[in-house]
């Protein structure tokens, strides 16, 4: 289908050649999710007449109800334990990715190992993880939280580790080798600089995974705050919109971070995007 209007050209202009700006379509699609998610709640009712989803105002009810200082407080506490087991998490599986290049014997354990983690439950090491950690303090980060957070990130950022540390260009590491060069001068030289955005992208996809592993771990640890302690309250208390909040709420601290880390992957690797340096 076309439009009586021609182009400049004298081309007929077509629905398809019609490119909307990304945030319109962005905008777009929230508005049309908003309304679908209103509708649903207006549909499906319990018994009792009761909503079973609470709609959008309910929800930006909880939010003014509950108020500030109770998300900030269950959050940071979240925040801490899922950057701790972040930072532990990807430090021990590049560390891991390092080794297995310099000493390559090691990659079949190691990969185990790494494919173990990922696919034993994380509800079973989490039963396990409430045993081998203390019951933490007052305003100490829980330990079985830390560990979940840290084992959420260590697969993906060990198999992207060594996928990008792999794709070195042969005739790079040829030369370096010819010249004397040590497998440590080829991971400083060639490989790091090679597999920088596919480690870059690992880091980037482990910031929600982390953020979920720290909320799984606190439905186990004995805690005195937290997002999950938050969301077991507001269930037993059959407050369906403050846990719909703290769901929404979460999804959009996961996702501050998800972008933040691509921000700082395009500005240390442009090249990785597609941008111009």
């Amino acid at each position: 289908m076309t439009t009586t209007d021609a182009s400049p050209k004298g081309k007929a202009v077509q629905w398809e050649d019609v490119r909307l700006p990304a945030w319109v379509i962005g905008i777009m699609g929230g508005i049309a999710l908003v309304a679908f998610w209103w509708l649903i709640s207006t549909i499906f009712l319990n018994p009792s007449g009761r909503q079973i989803i609470p709609s959008p105002p309910d929800v930006i009810g909880a939010y003014i109800t509950t108020g500030w200082d109770y998300f900030a407080r269950n959050f940071s506490v979240t925040l801490v334990e899922a950057g701790i087991g972040y930072l532990w998490g990807n430090g021990l599986a590049l560390a891991l990715a390092f080794i297995v290049l310099l000493v390559p014997r090691f990659e079949g354990v190691a990969m185990q190992f790494a494919i173990l983690t990922y696919c034993v439950p994380i509800v079973a090491i989490g039963m396990l993880a409430v045993v081998l950690f203390p019951v933490p303090k007052a305003g100490e980060p829980s330990g079985t939280a830390v560990f979940l957070a840290a084992l959420s990130v260590f697969f993906t950022t060990v198999v992207g580790a060594l996928l990008g540390l792999k794709s070195a260009d042969r005739s790079s590491l040829d030369l370096i080798t010819v010249y004397g060069g040590s497998k440590l001068t080829q991971l400083r030289k060639v490989r790091l600089i090679a597999a920088l955005p596919a480690i870059l992208n690992a880091l980037q996809i482990a910031v929600p995974a982390a953020f979920l592993g720290a909320v799984l771990g606190e439905f186990f640890g004995k805690i005195e705050a937290g997002v999950g302690l938050a969301m077991i309250l507001a269930q037993q208390n059959s407050d369906a919109p403050l846990v719909w909040a703290l769901a929404l709420a979460s999804g959009a601290v996961a996702l501050a971070g998800f972008a933040l880390v691509g921000l700082v992957a395009r500005l240390i690797a442009p090249w990785s995007k597609g941008a111009q340096k």
